[in-house]
């Protein structure tokens, strides 16, 4: 029997314990921590100014336009959400999320970003292949994939002090459960393919 997640309460009528989650699960949704951490390499890839312009550049199409997509989706009602309640609903968002990071990569090297800012970009288009891959047969927390990367870049780029990154995890791990949009297999497997695909990111930078 494949796996339904309930429809969440309205906001009003969550217990905190719901409320919470649902901040959480919206605040460190994956294209905010997309975006977050394509600023931090790319003003780390420089240095300077310059750099968080190259970071912004690169979160337009790898945060900006995949936010764009859900938000018409939802808009138009062919998604649940924001957050894509429904498994095979997240198939289209994804390819076209994935069309335009495979674009974004392109202009992204053409223009001669930097390597840490091209190498990040790169991971991530492995990741959500890898995501999508997963999805058309099972729902994989993309919360958690987006994550688990997140924190793998971090640690990357910045050594130990990223680990005060560290709660994100649980923390959003939580938040998924609570509101119960995955099983808990689903949210270890997501934390644990983002992890695996962020590595891309290591190797190329």
């Amino acid at each position: 029997m494949s796996f339904a997640p309930p429809a969440p309460p309205v906001f009003a009528d969550c217990t905190p314990r719901q409320k919470a989650a649902r901040v959480l699960s919206d605040v460190l949704a994956p294209a905010n921590l997309v975006i977050a951490q394509l600023l931090l390499i790319g003003a780390h890839a420089t240095g300077s100014w310059p750099g968080l312009g190259w970071g912004l550049l690169a979160a337009l199409f790898c945060g900006g336009v995949p936010l764009g997509i859900i938000a018409y989706g939802v808009r138009r009602g062919r998604l649940t959400d924001q957050h894509i309640r429904v498994r095979r609903q997240r198939v289209a968002p994804m390819v076209l999320s994935l069309a335009s990071v495979a674009a974004g990569t392109a202009l992204l090297r053409g223009l001669g970003a930097p390597s840490e800012v091209l190498a990040l970009v790169a991971a991530m288009l492995v990741g959500l292949v890898a995501t999508l891959l997963v999805t058309v047969g099972w729902q994989i927390s993309v919360h958690l994939s987006v994550a688990g990367g997140t924190l793998t870049v971090l640690l990357t780029a910045f050594g130990p002090v990223a680990l005060l990154g560290l709660p994100l995890l649980p923390a959003v791990g939580w938040a998924r459960l609570v509101l119960r949009a995955h099983t808990p297999a689903q949210v270890a497997a997501g934390a644990a393919l983002g992890a695996v695909s962020a590595l891309a990111f290591a190797l190329l930078r």
